[in-house]
């Protein structure tokens, strides 16, 4: 019988996430723990939390409470825990510990803390990006603060690799064809709105074959379709001295025995430059995909968010994109209510989305985010008005992308097969598979229903599409 502990993890928020959950699944695996499907029968769970907004650090505590209720001891890890650090500990008794980035290197310890009672003061919550130089070229030396997601073989105990693979510190938590991919952390953008940067520190690339190595190993687990993510892709290799990494790293990833398909994620309006257009658009094995973050399409709201760019020059980049791929898929997310916003801004971000055709749209309502500079600025809307504004321009995009997908009835998309289909959907017959083409990322856009026979999970297959319900489409295989 083993005597190995066990530990469940549970992982709240985005992309990002995932991938440091499974570095520090690695970790764990490494440091003589089992890894448990659930908190039943788990010694210890670690809940990866997430600190973005009030919804998602509400999501996080209720996380974290209900893993207490379980009786296992309780580990806050992830954002909320590296934000707040010991003000978390403080409000919430219920974690038995709150832990950093930094302790990540040193998981092992601090469960085996936990496990003996000891209880250990948590972090008090710094400025991350004054951990690292300010000139991104220096920060590639620079040593003392660890990075999630950007482990590698040596970081390990007398270069000791997980058992669940030999040349990265990964261990898969989940299974399926997809899975993400860390090309950076951190942001050196100042957007008014956002507190990621201050938590997540200054930008860091990770290194070309590093990246690489990792997509090999994904692909021997059985990943066909890589998503790229970090806080900002456009910025990926500037800390390297080489502006245009990534349009060199993607034909390679491309090229990687058993990746089908990779696609590119967070990137930054006003770093998409022409040549990243052409290589996303150009490359064989690269998805036509563009997650756009424009946040508004007002000149005046963009320049108080500390952004760059307005509604002509928005269109401008999408008629640059679609000149090249016409059937590209774009989508991008919107924060409406931000202080100051006028009627004429708000109806110019409208008009901006009707002219724009995009396949997904995420509409946020401001809400003030401590140690945000917009949490000082004048001119607040009444929530009341934010709300309002938030539900005419979720119906102005449910209508606009529903028109989208319906647009694409009658082409031939390439699918990746990812689940079956449920048999009681319309439609669902021989086998029928849920996936997604090139224009639908995981989890945030909509999906394909592909119909036929013979067809196996894994699979990209061509497939026509016969009709749509929503930003979902409906297609055959012939």
């Amino acid at each position: 019988m083993s005597t190995r502990r066990k530990v469940s993890l549970i992982t709240l928020g985005c992309a990002r996430n995932e991938v440091d959950s499974e570095e520090l699944a690695a970790r764990i695996e490494d440091a003589g723990w089992d890894l448990a499907d659930g908190a039943d029968g788990a010694d210890v769970v670690v809940v990866n939390t997430c600190g973005f907004i009030e919804a998602a650090k509400k999501d996080s505590i209720d996380t974290l409470l209900a893993a207490h209720d379980s009786g296992a001891k309780v580990v806050a890890a992830g954002c909320m825990a590296e934000r707040y650090g010991s003000e978390l500990a403080e409000a919430l008794p219920e974690a038995d510990a709150v832990i950093g980035f930094d302790d990540y290197t040193a998981i092992g310890d601090r469960l085996d803390d936990v496990m003996a009672g000891r209880r250990r003061d948590a972090h008090t919550p710094r400025d991350r990006r004054t951990l690292l130089p300010i000139s991104p070229v220096e920060r590639q030396r620079a040593h003392g603060s660890h990075v999630p997601g950007h482990g590698g073989q040596d970081d390990l105990p007398d270069g000791v690799a997980p058992a669940s693979g030999p040349r990265v510190l990964r261990r898969r938590l989940g299974g399926g064809p997809v899975a993400p991919l860390k090309l950076a952390s951190g942001c050196d953008r100042r957007c008014t709105f956002c507190a990621i940067p201050a938590f997540r520190g200054a930008y860091v690339s990770r290194p070309p074959a590093e990246v690489l190595e990792e997509a090999r190993w994904l692909a021997d687990h059985g990943v066909r379709e890589l998503v790229l993510v970090s806080e900002n892709s456009t910025s990926y290799g500037k800390d390297l001295g080489d502006l245009r990494a990534l349009e060199k790293l993607l034909p390679e990833l491309a090229a990687v025995d058993g990746v089908e398909r990779v696609r590119v994620s967070y990137l930054q309006p006003a770093e998409t430059r022409p040549g990243l257009i052409e290589a996303i658009c150009g490359t064989p094995g690269v998805a036509p995909y563009f997650d756009m973050s424009f946040q508004h399409a007002s000149g005046p709201v963009l320049r108080s968010m500390r952004r760059f760019g307005d509604r002509e020059r928005f269109l401008g980049l999408l008629d640059q994109i679609r000149a090249l791929a016409p059937e590209a898929g774009v989508r991008s997310n919107f924060i409406v209510g931000f202080p100051g916003e006028t009627e004429d801004d708000f109806e110019e971000l409208a008009e901006f989305l009707s002219a724009a055709r995009l396949d997904a749209v995420g509409v946020f309502g401001y809400s003030d985010e401590e140690g945000t500079e917009a949490a000082n600025l004048d001119g607040k809307l009444d929530p009341a008005d934010v709300a309002a504004r938030v539900e005419e321009l979720s119906g102005l995009a449910e209508e606009l992308t529903a028109q989208r997908a319906e647009d694409r009835v009658g082409s031939v998309v390439r699918v990746l097969l990812e689940d079956k289909a449920d048999p009681a959907g319309d439609g669902a017959r021989d086998g029928g598979f849920e996936g997604r083409a090139e224009h639908q990322a995981p989890e945030v856009d909509g999906t394909v229903l592909v119909r036929g026979e013979g067809l196996a999970l894994g699979d990209i297959v061509e497939a026509r599409v016969v009709g749509s319900d929503g930003v979902d489409l409906v297609a055959d295989v012939s």
